[in-house]
């Protein structure tokens, strides 16, 4: 296996491959979170890229032209979100086209282009990525949900509690 990349959008085929390969690696991503985003891109709410290392699905992220974020929808930037390579594909290039390809559409239409991180252990590899590509904290300080937190709130640590971020693409 020579590990070529290839990233095209979304067709609805690849809803079932992709929830089975999640499940492989014990991962719940149901089905039905494929086929939502396919009626989304159909809608033309949301965009689907997904990666092969030569033939084989190996990852996938989307853009959201309108973000719950309420910094982002305010100034018109879209967010890259639910961005996923199977733990096989890794450190194999492989997030970093998804990333390029993501930017490089984005940039046909926005000056900027958006993304929330997890502030666990669990995204160190997803955060030393955004800021090795140029992102940039916004400013906005963390969230939980689309929503800014402010001084004094509680909060539980989850996979929802974000720290964001920007990159001016053109």
């Amino acid at each position: 296996m020579n590990n070529e990349i290839s990233i095209r959008r979304m067709v609805e085929n690849d809803c079932e491959t992709i929830a089975k390969s999640f499940e492989r690696q014990n991962w719940h991503k149901p089905l039905t979170q494929y086929q939502n985003y396919w009626s989304e891109q159909t809608q033309g709410t949301r965009e689907v890229l997904v990666a092969a290392a030569d033939t084989e699905f190996a990852g996938y992220l989307t853009i959201i032209r309108q973000s719950d974020f309420e910094n982002f929808r305010a100034q018109n930037i879209p967010e890259i979100v639910d961005f996923n390579v199977l733990i096989k594909f890794r450190q194999r290039g492989i997030g970093s086209a998804l990333m390029e390809s993501a930017e490089n559409l984005i940039a046909e239409k926005h000056d900027f282009a958006g993304i929330r991180v997890g502030l666990t252990g669990d995204y160190g590899a997803a955060q030393r990525m955004y800021v090795k590509r140029g992102y940039i904290p916004d400013g906005s300080g963390i969230s939980q949900n689309g929503a800014a937190l402010q001084f004094g709130d509680k909060i539980i640590v989850d996979d929802d509690l974000a720290l964001s971020f920007t990159k001016k693409l053109r």
